[in-house]
């Protein structure tokens, strides 16, 4: 069996998954969360054996052999030791220009991983933890890699990627859009390729991966051509806590009128705006939508600000690209909010969108939504991450 452990890591979390790479199956799953501030395992096996218990994870590393202990021991053992594990691969977010392609995680590639931290803040150098992490408690032959959420956008031309700062804004400090969940993206335009039969080279299509982070990729020909999300993750549409594309001068204005620093700025962008800021309620969708179903102004605004940005990055994507061949939604919200999908594509008939309201009903399944007669195919298909990293991870160790 080929076994490819799958982590991603946050500043206090580790999701895992162990995958047989024979069939592509998933052997466990779970999440080691609450790490530098407590601690909680969350473990699941294919044939349904479950582990929840509170651990104390003062770092990465205490949580990384908790996870082994489980793999390894007790009721919830999955292998004999971690020698049967033939690699690990990690998600990193943030690669830059710098890293264009997985690759194996030196202590070179690690270093300059962390090096990237200020264009990533709250990813990379929780990266680099696990990564370190792992490497502290692993056998010495299991090699780790990595793939970077960055690399899928390298292909974004210039006048994409650019933005109309001076020159040297980019020259030194290497501001320009990057693009995140690139390899979610990547995901489900192969898979939906394969899901209508045809060539991925040979399709125009709109990713919408829609969760508490959201952003629209433009797809031609297997290749990402512009996409929403920027510098970093902030840009783009509203999302869970994130304010999304916003007017530089709002946010001088606000830090002048708040007395708010740089710092606090950002936190103020990324954690306290988006849904929780406008609607006051909460940053999850389903709360969201809930609360708009009971008239709630608020909460209406919040979830028309949202349709009203997917269809709007729908139709400038279409002009981008000369029309589309297919429309898919996947993540959180994409694959499980119909009313969602239906208000984001209401209206759209001119631009060849019909959607069949009865199959949009569909929740976190792939399946074709759109109508016989619809010039584009509109199609819900749940992402998997994980196993475009472990397939990458594969393919890496196997050119050794």
């Amino acid at each position: 069996m080929k076994k490819i452990l799958v982590i991603n890591a946050g500043s206090s979390s580790l999701k895992y998954q162990l995958i047989d790479m024979d069939d592509e199956k998933v052997i466990a799953k779970g999440n080691c969360d609450r790490i530098g501030i407590g601690g909680h395992i969350s473990y699941k096996t294919a044939d349904g054996i479950t582990l929840e218990k509170d651990v104390d994870f003062p770092t990465h590393t205490e949580a990384f052999n908790a996870l082994i202990e489980a793999l390894t021991t007790g009721e919830t053992k999955v292998i004999q030791s971690m020698d049967e594990i033939l690699a690990v691969g990690h998600r990193v977010v943030q690669g830059a220009e710098v890293f264009t392609e997985a690759c194996i995680a030196t202590d070179e590639v690690i270093a300059k991983i962390d090096e990237l931290a200020e264009l990533a803040p709250v990813h990379n150098h929780a990266h680099v933890l696990a990564l370190n992490a792992c490497k502290s408690v692993l056998p010495a032959n299991v090699p780790q890699v990595v793939v970077f959420d960055t690399s899928f956008h390298q292909t974004m031309p210039e006048k994409a990627y650019m933005y109309a700062l001076p020159y040297e804004c980019y020259e030194k400090f290497k501001i320009r859009k990057y693009g995140f969940h690139g390899t979610s993206h990547r995901y489900v335009s192969q898979k939906v390729a394969e899901l209508i039969g045809k060539d991925v080279k040979d399709l125009k299509i709109i990713s919408c991966h829609l969760g508490n982070g959201s952003s629209i990729t433009a797809i031609q020909g297997g290749k990402s051509i512009d996409t929403t999300m920027g510098f970093t993750p902030l840009d783009g549409l509203i999302m869970g806590t994130r304010c999304g594309s916003i007017d530089a001068s709002a946010v001088t204005y606000l830090q002048e009128k708040m007395g708010l620093s740089p710092k606090e700025t950002s936190d103020y962008l990324n954690k306290k705006s988006g849904f929780i800021g406008v609607s006051g309620i909460s940053s999850d969708n389903r709360d969201i939508t809930k609360a708009k179903n009971e008239h709630n102004h608020r909460a209406e605004i919040t979830s028309e600000m949202l349709c009203y940005e997917i269809k709007k990055y729908i139709g400038s994507f279409m002009a981008v690209m000369n029309g589309a061949d297919v429309i898919l939604f996947t993540g959180g919200i994409g694959e499980n909010a119909p009313e969602v999908r239906a208000e984001a594509l209401s209206n759209l008939e001119n631009l060849g969108i019909k959607l069949d309201t009865q199959l949009n009903e569909v929740r976190g399944k792939a399946q074709k939504i759109s109508t016989p007669d619809s010039k584009v195919e509109v199609w819900v298909v749940p992402t998997n991450e994980e196993l475009l990293i472990a397939r990458d991870t594969l393919d890496i160790i196997s050119k050794q």
